[in-house]
């Protein structure tokens, strides 16, 4: 007898604004993630850090007590108390990718019940993490991270037992999911399950009911197409979408087929979108080295992280940077934009996003 779907059993994966009780991150300390650069990332996340822990619990994961020892020695900010430090080792930062994706029981803000069972609390799925397609042996370890917190959140987790990363998805918190074909239908993942196969999973796992699938991500992008580049909800009726002004540039036709595409969608009740475009920061080039090719890292504003009273923004030291952060403020009137040069964390093929995970209240 197969056990009961989060859907099932009335969860659902609720939108990056709902309340946060806390943010997950990982101490970042891998020199081939971040080659020559992993003390800039560390000054970096003490960034996001003091940032965020004036708003909301900040869970960081470090390797053991001697690391913990020296960031508590770093965290001289405001609000330092609200930083809660567990010692579970990783492999790398990437904790949107292979971190527990939060779910939170209840009805969606438009009223749509998810009924079968009572239920309270948190729960979280723990996805299949292959490293993106089975690209880097070594970090398939930090697959086994949901399940070493499982005794810390003290919360349900259901196993889908199919391969999937926080960044590919992105849900509106009424019902709807945008991701990519590049991404869920990449043979790389799941190469048994059809379209439809998938699209069961994400509405029996995430508690939505509508798939919308853009194409492909941008182009350096080694997780092949993550949405969370390309295209973000920013409320249960908007879309941010990061366009390319370039017509010479890699990366325009690609997000002009996005854009065409989020202008056709539409949400649970027939309405379309209102789409919101965001510039792009140009090429932001990186290097060839024997295990990666960089010439060209994956950068986008739109790798933004939405938290309690904040939004955590990439920068690039790009004349774009400024309109970027504008826009992010029109969008986002009641928070404070923080940007944050991400140039050294783009090297790492990721930046904000990639490397925070929200836990919801419930």
């Amino acid at each position: 007898m197969n056990s009961p779907t989060p859907a099932q059993l009335g969860y659902r994966m609720p939108a990056e604004w709902h309340r946060h009780a806390a943010t997950w991150l990982s101490w970042p300390k891998d020199p081939e993630t971040w080659p020559d650069r992993v003390p800039q990332v560390e000054k970096m996340f003490l960034q996001m850090m003091a940032a965020l822990a004036p708003h909301e619990i900040v869970n960081l994961l470090v390797d053991d007590a001697v690391t913990e020892a020296s960031v508590r020695e770093r965290c001289t900010f405001a609000s330092a108390e609200n930083i809660r430090f567990h010692q579970i080792a990783t492999v790398d930062s990437w904790i949107r990718d292979y971190g527990p994706n939060f779910l939170i029981f209840g009805t969606h803000a438009s009223g749509v019940l998810h009924t079968g069972g009572l239920r309270t609390g948190l729960a979280f799925n723990d996805w299949i993490f292959n490293a993106w397609g089975n690209k880097y042996e070594e970090l398939k370890k930090d697959n086994a991270i949901p399940r070493c917190l499982e005794g810390i959140l003290n919360a349900r987790r259901f196993e889908p037992g199919i391969v999937m990363e926080g960044g590919s998805i992105e849900v509106n918190g009424e019902g709807v999911v945008l991701t990519t074909e590049q991404c869920l239908l990449n043979p790389n993942r799941n190469p048994e399950l059809s379209p439809a196969d998938i699209e069961r999973y994400l509405k029996d796992y995430l508690g939505i009911e509508k798939v919308l699938w853009l194409e492909e991500g941008i182009v350096g992008d080694d997780t092949d197409g993550h949405v969370d580049d390309i295209a973000r909800f920013v409320s249960p009726s908007t879309i941010v979408a990061a366009i390319e002004d370039d017509p010479a540039d890699a990366n325009y036709e690609i997000l002009q087929d996005n854009l065409r595409r989020l202008q056709e969608m539409t949400d649970l009740q027939g309405h379309s979108f209102e789409i919101v475009t965001l510039p792009m920061p140009g090429i932001v080039a990186g290097a060839s080295t024997s295990a990666r090719n960089l010439d060209r890292l994956p950068a986008s504003y739109a790798n933004f992280y939405i938290a309690n009273e904040v939004v955590l923004a990439p920068i690039f030291g790009h004349a774009n940077d400024s309109c970027a952060l504008q826009t992010l403020q029109q969008v986002f009137p009641n928070r404070g934009i923080i940007g944050i040069n991400c140039e050294p964390l783009v090297w790492g093929m990721g930046t904000i996003h990639c490397v925070t995970q929200q836990q919801p209240q419930n």
